[in-house]
Parts: C-alpha cells; sequence; structure tokens
C-alpha cells in the first residue's frame, strides 16, 4: 500500500490552487503520478475504504463526474452523484443546510456548479471544487501533470492560453504562477481574467519565480510557447452569447498558424470539450502535438491524489 503524508492535507478545502504551496502542488503531483502508475499495473490501492464523497452537479459533465466516480471507487470508497434535480437544494434549500446536513453523514463532498458559493464555509468536511465559474482547479492539477509527464519539468517553462479569460484562465495563472511557469493569456477586450485573479497570480509567480501576463495579440503569446492552451469561446450558461461571441473571438484560435509559431515541440492542451473549427482546428487536435487525451485521463489520477490527501 503506498504510504502518504496527510499531515498538510487531511480535512482541507480544495477550492483554488492559490491556497496550496509550491511544495504542497509538487507532492499532489507526485502522489498522482503514484497512483497512476498503480493502476496501470493493476494494483490495488484502497486507501479510501469506507469513505464516502457526495458530488453535488448543477453543470452538465462527462470528465468531472467519471473521473471522480470512478477514481473514488479505484481508491476503495464510495461516490454519490448528487444532483441538483435529485437534491432538496434544487428545490429552494439553503445550501448553509445542505452543507450541514452532508457533513453529517459524508467524508468529502465535490460541487460542480455555476456561482463560486461558500459551501466549505458551512460544511465540517472537505469541499472539492469540481469546477465553478470562477475556477477549475482540479483541471488544471491534471494539466500540470500532463506537462511535467511530456516535458520532464514546468519550471520555466511558458504556457501560452488563448481565448476566454474564464475560469479556466484564472486556474492556470494560479498554478503556472505557483510552479514558476511563465503563463500568458491572450485574450480580446472585453473577455479579459478578473483583474483581482490576475494580481494574486501575479504575486504568486513573483513568490515562486514565475511570470503571468495578459495581452491581447494571441500570435505574440504563443511565440517561443512550450505549451499552448485554448477552451471554448462560450462556456455553459453563455449559450445566449454564442454568436456575439464567435465574432469577438475570430482570430483567437489554435492553428497550423499559431503552432508554427510556437517552440518546436510544443504540446497543445484543451480542457475539453472541444468545438472542433471554432477554437481549435481538427488538424491540430488530431496532430502528434496534440496532447489532450492524455491530459483528460489525468484528469482521474490528479483528482485521486486529490481526494487520497484531503479525505
Amino acid at each position: 500500500m503506498l504510504a502518504l503524508d496527510k499531515e498538510l492535507f487531511q480535512g482541507r478545502d480544495f477550492l483554488s490552487l492559490h491556497d496550496f504551496s509550491q511544495d504542497e502542488i509538487m507532492y499532489l503531483l507526485k502522489v498522482a503520478a503514484q497512483l497512476k502508475t498503480l493502476q496501470k499495473a493493476g494494483t490495488p490501492h484502497h486507501l479510501l475504504s469506507g469513505k464516502s464523497l457526495g458530488m453535488i452537479f448543477t453543470k452538465s459533465s462527462t470528465r468531472t463526474r467519471v473521473s471522480f466516480e470512478v477514481g473514488m471507487y479505484q481508491l476503495g470508497g464510495q461516490a454519490l452523484f448528487l444532483s441538483s434535480r435529485d437534491i432538496q437544494l434544487g428545490r429552494g434549500e439553503t445550501i448553509a443546510d445542505t452543507a450541514r446536513v452532508l457533513s453529517r453523514m459524508l467524508d468529502g463532498i465535490m460541487i460542480r456548479t455555476f456561482s463560486h458559493q461558500q459551501l466549505a464555509e458551512y460544511a465540517t468536511i472537505p469541499v472539492i471544487n469540481g469546477l465553478t465559474d470562477l475556477l477549475h482547479p482540479t483541471q488544471v492539477l491534471a494539466d500540470l501533470l500532463t506537462i511535467q509527464e511530456h516535458k520532464g519539468r514546468l519550471e520555466g517553462l511558458k504556457l501560452a492560453y488563448i481565448g476566454d479569460g474564464n475560469n479556466m484562465a484564472h486556474s492556470l495563472m494560479f498554478g503556472g504562477a505557483k510552479m514558476g511557469l511563465h503563463v500568458i493569456i491572450a485574450s480580446p477586450d472585453g473577455y479579459k481574467p478578473n483583474p483581482e485573479i490576475v494580481a494574486l497570480a501575479q504575486a504568486d509567480a513573483k513568490a515562486n519565480g514565475g511570470l503571468v501576463e495578459v495581452v491581447t495579440d494571441p500570435l505574440s503569446a504563443v511565440k517561443d510557447a512550450d505549451v499552448l492552451y485554448t477552451d471554448v469561446w462560450a462556456s455553459m450558461g453563455q449559450e445566449n452569447e454564442a454568436e456575439i461571441r464567435k465574432a469577438a473571438f475570430a482570430g483567437y484560435q489554435i492553428n497550423g498558424e499559431t503552432l508554427k509559431a510556437a517552440a518546436p515541440g510544443a504540446i497543445v492542451l484543451h480542457c475539453l470539450p472541444a468545438h472542433r473549427g471554432e477554437e481549435i482546428t481538427d488538424e491540430v487536435l488530431e496532430s502528434e502535438q496534440s496532447v489532450v487525451f492524455d491530459e483528460a485521463e489525468n484528469r482521474l489520477h490528479a483528482q485521486k491524489a486529490i481526494m487520497a490527501l484531503v479525505l
């Protein structure tokens, strides 16, 4: 059985990578890699035997639901899918009451929702942010694991994100800053990241040897980048803005031209689902430089590390 150093993690919420030190994130990545090795070898690793995770979903999901549910099973525990249509939260029960009730019955809660609700304020068990409109830290932990696997390191690499200054951009800035990357976000005016998040990430970068920048020109951003990253132009809940956003993001696409401007051997990431032909072309998504399906798989391993350490 894998021996874990849980002292710094057990009982903590996992809401933002900004809340964790470089050493703590590095340890999470180490555990994720070890758990991946065990899973590939078919070696049982029931580190959470007898534990239960409640999974609250108010947003639809493929990767988040499957990776948490399967991950909990592989760790020897149980995951409960709690749709907002199936629990009283969807019928007006307060987040505070829901948190306090679930805290009496579960060992942890994962929530995937629209607004950045303060579930963790009322819960007495660990809360994991599976995605909010503000942040997506579990995805970025998987991204860092993927970059480390393909590049052999994190510190000193340049990551260029092209597109909406959304929850992915925010968490990439936090994760990259903590791990000493140069993160550059290229977004059109009106769609840039939250200035408060940018300021926090820049402070993190200064303390950890990284760099965080926000620019408008995508081609200048990708110049000599080791990692290219993009996301859909219209996220869940923004469907009515889709046509306006298509016009605003014209030119903010990862395609053959942007790939040529990046460093030789650059890898391409996308959190998925992808709108092929919009933020990324089929040619790039299916190229040898695309590691998006390695990245998707790593959601499983990264999230298992989080659960194994905090629950």
